[in-house]
């Protein structure tokens, strides 16, 4: 897959160049998955349970305590609302919104709750859009050159992870970035070598050097609210994406700082930048076969 990273800067979010003497606490998360093919080897993408596209999301969180309280504070209150008692999700033995709001699980009043929540923080949200339709085309052309080529899902998502944090790690004191953790599986190193790897990228392009500490934190949304902050506004992505839903997108819209639509060339061979100036719509972002 080539990422060749040939557009110009991301939006700029504000900061002066150098550091700014603060420690920035990113939190990351993805919707749909990386799985192209299955056993036999045959296209999924868009069938049943296989998404069309991958979204990467990184949610720039400036108060993670104080999020944090406001989380476990709604949760308290939603959980003891007597409208919401009988719902199956908010049951303790389902191990879903009583542990950790998910926006997939959620009821629909709970989803309005959670969302009327976080906008009201100083939050900003940024996100890389792969379509896996033009992903497969890539495999096969590289399979065609080399049969001993093998397309593994953690492929995309580290490759994602260098191209999202290209331009997120140069300009503040340190990083924590928390990971929502894939499995069992450690990839504490591999998404290391990736955020390194983007940082090489940034100075290769920019002549920008960081040497900024970043600490790697793998954790499960139920203990690190950010990462469910982040899955609700990967939802909303998605939802715009996958199904044309538009009203979720839009009522986050002003804590997003950018998408980046990487495999849209319709107008630009890197892609589509969205942000306040270029909108993401659902016209936008409509489902079109690759390379139109």
């Amino acid at each position: 897959m080539d990422d060749a990273h040939t557009a110009p800067p991301y939006e700029d979010d504000g900061a002066p160049d150098g550091q700014t003497g603060v420690i920035r606490h990113y939190f990351v998360d993805e919707a749909g998955d990386g799985n192209i093919f299955n056993h036999r080897k045959e296209l999924v993408v868009g069938q049943e349970g296989c998404s069309v596209f991958f979204i990467l999301g990184l949610l720039d969180v400036v108060e993670p305590e104080q999020l944090e309280n406001d989380v476990s504070r709604l949760r308290a209150e939603l959980l003891a609302d007597p409208y919401l008692s009988k719902v199956p999700s908010m049951q303790p033995g389902q191990r879903k919104t009583a542990f950790a709001f998910h926006a997939k699980d959620d009821c629909p009043e709970v989803r309005r709750e959670v969302f009327r929540m976080l906008v009201q923080h100083d939050v900003r949200f940024f996100a890389l859009v792969r379509d896996k339709r033009v992903i497969a085309q890539k495999v096969r052309g590289f399979h065609a050159h080399n049969p001993e080529y093998r397309y593994h899902p953690d492929q995309l998502y580290d490759r994602c992870i260098s191209r999202l944090f290209r331009d997120r790690l140069h300009k503040d004191a340190g990083y924590t970035v928390y990971f929502s953790k894939r499995g069992n599986r450690s990839r504490t190193e591999a998404l290391r070598r990736a955020l390194e790897q983007a940082r090489a990228n940034f100075r290769h392009k920019f002549k920008v050097e960081s040497t900024a500490p970043i600490e790697i934190r793998p954790a499960t949304p139920a203990k690190m609210a950010g990462l469910q902050a982040v899955d609700y506004f990967l939802w909303a992505l998605q939802r715009l994406y996958e199904r044309g839903e538009e009203r979720y997108w839009e009522y986050v819209a002003e804590k997003v700082s950018l998408v980046h639509g990487v495999d849209d060339t319709r107008n630009h061979e890197y892609g589509e930048y969205y942000h306040k100036r270029n909108p993401l719509t659902v016209a936008k972002c409509a489902k079109k076969e690759p390379g139109i």
